[in-house]
């Protein structure tokens, strides 16, 4: 591991170049800064070893790219593509997306945005089901989310127009763009021919493991590995979501420390997991806390869940993590099309490479009792975000502030998405009656609880201040401990 070997004087400088590419996998000399690319340049031969070495990883790095080909152990869909201005991909900006890496890949080096949206709705009406109209503003709107995306990246770059212009009318507007042809081979590399597959989980290999067992050094190296990679890739790494060989290795010292060596990260060890802890900014997708109307009344409402867990007085009800009823990977294997393109050259899996994704463990691997955690029935939680927002609304976002329920649902989204909760509905007795819903309080939430909250007042010479002066001032501030 050549972390080790650094001069602690340029050690710092290593390290961020490790958190940029973990955090980004794609790098160009516009995404995410205009330092980024120097950087993993200058460290580009330990970097490649490294992520070699300890997580398995495949590093490309050019004069223009650098490009990151991780190892999939399982699915997430809380880190979804957005938009430059945080807008959640759905599935028609994903297929647009794609459909525009397909027709730039045939492109020349530049492409006006008509005749991008063009080719796209060509390309869209062999797809059942999938159509971009221009006609259409919503597909207009969608098409221009992709292009955006691709913008950001460093794929296209606007050499004249206005996008928005032609979003608005295409017959009145247009955009010129230029086309870095190395950044979009760059963004779509996938690690097998998609139409061979059968199964997501074809994508799930580590080619480095050779299949076998975790009985052989080189089965604990790939066990190793996968905790290595589970560190830097999940907000909180539950014990319990691993098997019993991945826990010893989560367990020993060797492995976690040479994630805190590589990130400059530290890593915070409690009995029911590992979490590291990014103060840097620059390997985690979402901060927190942090200031904003949701960051904050997330802050606050895990404070009021801790408050009531903690009651000895009124205990709350437990229950086990219930296993989820479909996988992820099974609702995306429902929507291969087998009976169109993918059919004439589709695969077979291996049975013994198409294991389950599911974060639960089979019986056999559980070292004892499935521990219960704590639940909150969803109605409690709808009522103490209405309370808070009775409270402190004021200061929250005007959006949310006439919109609780829109408040707790991204409110919830987010803590989920951290690993904090786990929203869960039981179905229960003869008849198949649905049960109220409730909250399951994951162990990593207790880091955060007894939230202290200060108000600031403004002053008189603030009354007229524009919202755009106030920021984020308008927030409460708080601390976690």
């Amino acid at each position: 591991m050549h972390a080790r070997t650094i001069d602690s004087l340029a050690l710092d400088n290593y390290q961020r170049a490790a958190r940029v590419i973990l955090a980004n996998h794609l790098v160009t000399r516009s995404y995410p800064d205009r330092i980024a690319l120097p950087l993993l340049r200058r460290w580009a031969t330990e970097l490649r070893e490294d992520m070699a070495e300890l997580f398995g990883y495949r590093l490309e790095v050019t004069e223009t790219t650098a490009r990151l080909f991780p190892v999939l152990d399982r699915l997430d869909s809380g880190r979804p593509a957005r938009t430059p201005g945080d807008r959640v991909f759905d599935r028609r900006r994903y297929a647009y997306l794609s459909l525009a890496l397909a027709a730039l890949g045939r492109a020349g080096d530049q492409v006006t945005l008509s005749e991008l949206a063009d080719q796209v709705a060509s390309y869209a009406t062999r797809v059942d089901g999938l159509e971009l109209s221009t006609d259409r503003a919503a597909d207009r709107d969608a098409f221009v989310d992709a292009v955006a995306w691709l913008g950001a990246r460093g794929a296209l770059t606007l050499a004249d127009g206005d996008a928005g212009g032609w979003a608005a009318d295409p017959e009145a507007g247009e955009a010129l763009y230029d086309i870095d042809r190395a950044v979009v081979f760059a963004i779509f590399r996938p690690p097998r021919v998609l139409q061979h597959l059968r199964s997501v989980r074809g994508l799930f290999e580590d080619e480095s493991d050779g299949g076998t067992v975790a009985s052989t050094a080189q089965g604990r190296a790939a066990d190793a590995r996968r905790v290595r990679r589970a560190l830097v890739e999940r907000p909180v790494v539950y014990a319990r979501e691993l098997t019993e060989s991945e826990r010893a290795q989560l367990g020993t010292e060797k492995v976690v420390a040479e994630v805190e060596l590589l990130t400059g990260l530290r890593a915070e060890r409690r009995a029911e997991g590992v979490a590291l802890i990014d103060t840097s900014g620059r390997l985690s997708d979402v901060r927190f806390p942090s200031t904003g109307t949701l960051a904050q009344v997330a802050l606050l409402l895990i404070g009021e869940i801790a408050d009531l867990v903690l009651d000895i007085d009124n205990p709350v009800e437990r229950r086990r993590r219930p296993a989820p009823a479909r996988t992820l990977a099974d609702a995306l294997d429902e929507a291969i099309p087998e009976s169109t393109v993918f059919d004439p050259l589709v695969v077979s899996p291996d049975p013994a490479a198409a294991q389950d994704d599911s974060e639960d463990l089979d019986e056999s691997d559980e070292p004892g009792e499935e521990p219960d955690h704590p639940v909150v029935p969803m109605s409690w939680i709808h009522e103490t975000v209405q309370a808070l927002t009775d409270r402190y609304g004021s200061t929250f976002a005007a959006q949310w502030q006439a919109d609780v329920p829109g408040l707790t649902r991204e409110v919830l989204a987010l803590l989920e998405r951290l690993h904090l909760v786990e929203p869960i509905t039981d179905e229960t007795g003869s008849g198949g009656t649905v049960s109220e819903p409730v909250l399951l309080i994951l162990p990593a939430l207790a880091r955060y609880r007894g939230a202290v909250v200060t108000v600031r007042t403004r002053a008189k010479s603030e009354l007229f201040a524009s919202a755009t002066a106030l920021g984020d001032h308008a927030y409460p501030a708080q601390k976690g401990s």
